[in-house]
């Protein structure tokens, strides 16, 4: 897959999580999270009104450290594609 094909690919799963109406296990928005945080070069530091979830999403920002932007995208839509196969 070439760097403009990946990037299409990950628009279109962002787009399809982004169109998605149902309600997301809370594990598979965190990856999600972590992931496209990589693969958009966002290293801002996990915010908001509750430190349990800033902790949360710190922690899977902090497991997927050493991923490539290009690494971060095909995990990305390779969970996007996971969810929509098997989902219930």
């Amino acid at each position: 897959m070439t760097s403009k094909e990946l990037d299409i690919a990950f628009k279109n799963a962002v787009k399809s999580i982004n169109d998605h109406k149902e309600p997301f296990p809370a594990d598979v928005l965190l990856r999600l999270y972590a992931y496209y945080k990589r693969a958009s070069n966002d290293d801002d530091t996990p915010t908001g009104g509750k430190p349990h979830i800033s902790a949360f999403k710190t922690n899977a920002l902090f497991q997927t450290r050493g991923l490539t932007c290009d690494e971060a995208k095909k995990l990305y839509i390779e969970a996007v594609t996971q969810y929509f196969l098997y989902r219930k």
